[in-house]
């Protein structure tokens, strides 16, 4: 059987630095943080009284929602899933369904780790107050975890799979590699791959205990954020969405839709909490696992990577990263390909960051440049001794490359890597 080439056609973000697709590009190739202090947060004694969260009037997002959708809505994360999700899908150029009828070949994997947490909290205040007839009728979509993939297609008309998949923090890029697979396969022609997560104190405040998050950064929010520097001390928590639209070639050829990039390959996979892997913490045999794996599925050889969109969130872990990709590439320290991580503008986006993260590496890709990597100027000497440090740019590079790779390792100790690749027809 022949397998379809996929491609993606349509980018859509709602992002602490930028909530449109222009916006995000000018902010990531500036290397613009959307970390900001949030006052609430230090109402509430937090620790770290930082965050990133997409900025968006009411106007805008009425753009996307009804007023009576808009009426009960407390859900930012399905508000994010639905604004992202839509821009892909105009950014691809497609139209929704005809009023009566599905699309039976487009559908959608959106995830999200939890949904409506803020609605969940009024729910329950009603409840234990014993006003139950006052819960009205949006409750349950709002904080079903499907919510938002129920929402997308409700808006789009897709007929083909609509499900809502959870991962920890490799949720999104876990929902891009489905997507991929199932039109890989055939079963569609078309998926919006991404994942959302909510804002807010609810959301955050279990890694604000865990003490796993930064405290010495609320006067200065735009350095908080430090991947790969000697002085991280905990990533900071974020919030938003990002969306890509899949597609096979021959469906983009047939309409003549621009090609952002083509996936070519990906694996998922969990270590199983053994060697050395715990809730919170990853197994190294696991993860150069999922990276070679990635490499074989996408019929590549480990030296054709010249860029590594990274997991790295400003804590320990980081040059436990590094060494993983290292190893599992058999590189050298000069030879070490490009590698940037995101969350040093944006936060760790938690469920989002792995959809959000994916949308800079393919305009990284379409557009020949490597965003910048911000706040590691005080590069941590672990990974100085690991990786030669031009392959960590700190400025924005005009570069023309063919292959890149996106990781993401969540809690639980669940890995997912994607291979993409410059778009050559032929």
């Amino acid at each position: 059987m022949n397998e379809n080439r996929v491609v993606i056609t349509g980018l859509g973000v709602c992002a602490p630095n930028g909530t449109t697709l222009a916006e995000f590009q000018q902010a990531i190739e500036k290397g613009v943080s959307g970390i900001r202090h949030q006052p609430e947060l230090e109402r509430l004694g937090f620790s770290c009284q930082i965050a990133g969260m997409p900025e968006l009037s009411p106007e805008r997002i009425a753009q996307y929602f009804s007023p009576l959708e808009m009426r009960n809505m407390d859900s930012t994360g399905i508000v994010y899933g639905v604004i992202a999700g839509l821009d892909a899908w105009q950014d691809a150029g497609l139209d929704t369904a005809a009023a009566n009828e599905p699309d039976w070949d487009t559908g959608t994997f959106f995830g999200t780790g939890t949904s409506g947490i803020d609605k969940f909290r009024w729910a329950i205040n009603k409840i234990d107050a014993l006003e139950i007839r006052k819960l009205g009728s949006s409750v349950v979509v709002q904080t079903m975890a499907s919510g938002v993939s129920a929402f997308i297609s409700g808006k789009l008309g897709l007929g083909n799979r609509v499900s809502t998949n959870s991962a920890a923090c490799a949720t999104g890029t876990e929902s891009i590699l489905m997507a991929y697979e199932h039109i890989k396969s055939g079963k569609a022609k078309r998926m919006l791959a991404g994942s959302t997560s909510d804002s807010g104190p609810y959301i955050w405040g279990g890694f604000d205990a865990m003490k796993v998050c930064t405290f010495k950064h609320n006067e200065a929010p735009e350095t908080g954020s430090r991947p790969m520097s000697a002085t991280a001390s905990g990533f900071v928590p974020g919030s938003g969405a990002g969306a890509l639209v899949l597609e096979s070639l021959e469906s983009a050829l047939a309409r003549k839709a621009r090609i952002y990039g083509e996936i070519i390959g990906g694996h998922i996979n969990s270590g199983g909490q053994r060697g050395g892997g715990t809730m919170t913490a990853p197994n190294a045999a696991a993860v150069q696992r999922c990276i070679n794996e990635a490499i074989s599925d996408a019929c590549i050889k480990p030296g054709d990577i010249e860029v590594i969109n990274g997991h790295l969130t400003a804590t320990s872990k980081d040059a436990f990263e590094i060494a993983n990709w290292k190893e599992a590439l058999g590189c050298s320290k000069a030879d070490f390909p490009y590698i940037n991580s995101l969350k040093g503008m944006i936060g760790h986006c938690i469920s989002a960051s792995g959809s959000i993260e994916s949308v800079a590496p393919v305009l990284q890709l379409h557009h020949g440049f490597i965003f910048p990597n911000v706040n590691c100027e005080d590069l941590h000497p672990e990974i100085a001794a690991l990786i030669a440090e031009d392959r960590i740019p700190q400025k924005r590079l005009k570069k023309s490359f063919n292959i890149l790779a996106k990781a993401s390792f969540g809690f639980g100790d669940v890995n997912a890597c994607l291979i993409f690749k410059k778009y050559k027809n032929g």
